[in-house]
């Protein structure tokens, strides 16, 4: 489920994006979000 919600949030985030730049730094945050996500899951375990 939050998988869901962080790659629907990516998308968005990429929609909004102008620039080649401003896509970037989107990615990366959603990058961060999903690494993020992994290690608080992994932690769990």
């Amino acid at each position: 489920m939050i998988r869901v919600f962080v790659i629907g949030f990516a998308l968005l985030t990429l929609s909004a994006c102008e620039t080649t730049k401003g896509a970037g730094r989107d990615i990366q945050k959603a990058g961060n979000a999903i690494s993020s996500t992994a290690q608080d899951v992994q932690n769990a375990l």
